[in-house]
């Protein structure tokens, strides 16, 4: 008589997983792309603090990963 096996069981399967990290990938890389140099003198204006890069692409970015974080939460995995 042999024991039965104990598999555990995780509430999500791999894909999940990897897509997951595939998505708080993502939104590190967000805010690295958000950050920036910083103004040592606070008497001048760095317009770099208004660039394209830190107003409009990090944002959709950071967006987009936590998107793709909640898909990964949603998403079915493949029956076995």
């Amino acid at each position: 008589m042999s024991a039965p096996e104990n598999k555990p069981d995780f509430l999500f399967k791999k894909e999940n997983y990897t897509v997951l990290i595939i998505g708080l990938a993502v939104i590190a890389l967000g805010f690295i792309l958000m950050s920036g140099s910083s103004n040592d003198n606070p008497a001048e204006w760095n317009a770099d603090i208004m660039s394209f890069r830190r107003i409009r692409l990090a944002p959709t970015v950071v967006l987009a990963g936590f998107g793709i974080v909640i898909y990964s939460i949603f998403r079915k995995g493949k029956s076995e």
